[in-house]
Parts: C-alpha cells; structure tokens; sequence
C-alpha cells in the first residue's frame, strides 16, 4: 500500500454523481495522485470505496473518514476483507470519532467518551471473523490521548484542518515509523478576497465543531480568531494562491514529519468536482 507524495481529498467524489466519480478517480490515477480520500456523513460510504477502488488501478482508498456511529465494526471488517480480496491491498480504513453536534442532532447524548468509544470499535475489528489487520487502518487523530491509541492500534493518523505546526505535533507523539497523513485544503486563486469567498463560510462551519476549535486553541489561536475566522488562522489552515502556493505548504508538512499529504481543493461550486484544479496541481508536483 503505497502511502507516499500527494493523494486528493474530496467530498464530490463521495457525494457526488457515481459515473463522474470513477471517471475522474481513473484520471487521478492516470496523474500520479497516491491516494483518493473520502468522508463519511451518513450514507453507503463502502459502495462510494468500491467505486473508485473498481475504477482505479494503483492509487489507495482510503476513508477520511468512516463514521464509527454510524456502522458496526464486524460489518466493516467483512465489507474490508471483500474489498481487498477484489482489489488487492489498496483500502485504507480512516476511523474518526466524529462530532457531538452531529452525532446528537438525532439521538441527544448518544455522543460520549469519544477515546473508550473508538477503542471499543477497534477491539471489534479484531474480533471479527476476518479482522482488519492494524497497518490497513488509521484514525482521525488530533489530540494526545488519540495520537497515542492511533500509534499503538493502527498504522497512524490522518489529522484532518490542521497546520504544518500540528503535523510536528502528531509525529513527535506518534514517533518514527507510523504513518502521518494530513489534510491540507487549497484554493488555487491569488485574489484574496475570492478565495475569502470561497473559503470563510467553509472553514466557519467546521470551527463550530468543539473538536476542532480545541485543536486550533492548542495550535495557539484565539477565541476572536476562531469566532471572526481571523486573516491569520485562515491562511494557517487553507493554503491558497498559485500551485506555488500549495507546493511550498505541502512541503512544510514533509518538513514537519509527514509521509503522505493528501489536497482538498476548493472552489467556487464546492458540489462540483474541481478536475482542472486537480490537473492543474499534478502538473507542478510533477
């Protein structure tokens, strides 16, 4: 399972027409993308991996990330076991514990003990009849307790709306040799007040999530910049500007400890699948 350069994040190629998502996942391959990556807000996510895993030939799946409220971990681990059967060694299982707001929207207090809770789904990926070995898996880790349990029960961390300050932080807990992958968002616009239209309503959103703000608090931003989505932890969480741009954020996540850093791009009509950005970004990594 090759974990190495630049995958692609994206959420169109999950929720988007099916067709159109294997078409472009094929040409994502075609360009080098190392992996494609997909999130989990309810739905069959596991029929969205067997899609691009069908139309895909090297490029790893990985899930970022399934949603463990939302599924059974024996159920995952038979949909795995088949997945990798059928297209070899290129599932990877990204585990996130989700948030409160979205867990309790529809059953109140359900979320709790976010750290006992995803052991409990690991300990039943093991127990399954066909058990999803520890180095095919990875967790939505951004704390300390969860860095710690993804270095000891899965092949690393897939920190997702973080900065190159938190990658430095995930690999010093995690230690040499698990995987680190962030997420990076970039719009490709040098125009300040575009990517600020694109970018803001976007980046608020996540912020209103407790797991997240704690995070950025940690990284040592404000309250005020997290309630007015300040210049500064805007450009600290979303690179934007020319290819130059991405590439050099790119590079400080390597230079802080990351393995694989996968790209979610933006843009305008974030429903749509941004492929000539993609082409665009393959172009100047290669």
């Amino acid at each position: 399972m090759n974990l190495n350069g630049v995958g692609i994040w994206s959420s169109p190629l999950r929720y988007g027409d099916q067709g159109e998502a294997a078409e472009a996942a094929a040409e994502l391959d075609e360009l080098g993308f190392t992996a494609l990556w997909i999130p989990d807000v309810g739905g069959p996510v596991l029929e969205s991996v067997e899609n691009l895993l069908g139309a895909t030939r090297n490029a790893v799946v990985a899930t970022g990330i399934l949603n463990m409220w939302m599924h059974e971990p024996h159920d995952v681990a038979a949909a795995h076991a088949r997945l990798t059967a059928d297209h070899g060694p290129r599932f990877l299982l990204g585990l996130g514990i989700s948030h409160a707001p979205l867990i309790d929207s529809t059953e109140p207090g359900r979320y709790r003990k976010p750290l006992a809770t995803t052991t409990t789904f690991l300990d039943g990926l093991d127990d399954a009849p066909e058990p999803v070995p520890s180095d095919a898996r990875v967790l939505a880790a951004l704390g300390p307790k969860m860095l710690a349990l993804a270095a000891e029960r899965t092949r690393g961390a897939h920190p997702y709306l973080v900065t190159p300050d938190h990658t430095a932080v995930a690999r010093e807990a995690l230690g040499t040799g698990p995987l680190v992958a962030p997420e990076q968002t970039a719009i490709l616009t040098e125009d300040r007040d575009e990517a600020r239209s694109i970018g803001t309503k976007w980046l608020r959103g996540y912020l209103s999530m407790p797991n997240y703000a704690n995070n950025i608090r940690r990284l040592g931003f404000t309250d005020e910049d997290i309630e007015s989505v300040s210049d500064r932890l805007f450009d600290a969480i979303i690179a934007w500007g020319d290819e130059s741009s991405v590439l050099s954020r790119i590079d400080e996540h390597r230079a802080a400890g990351a393995d694989h850093v996968c790209v979610q791009v933006l843009q305008a009509d974030q429903r749509a699948l941004p492929r000539d950005q993609w082409r665009r970004l393959a172009a100047a990594l290669a």
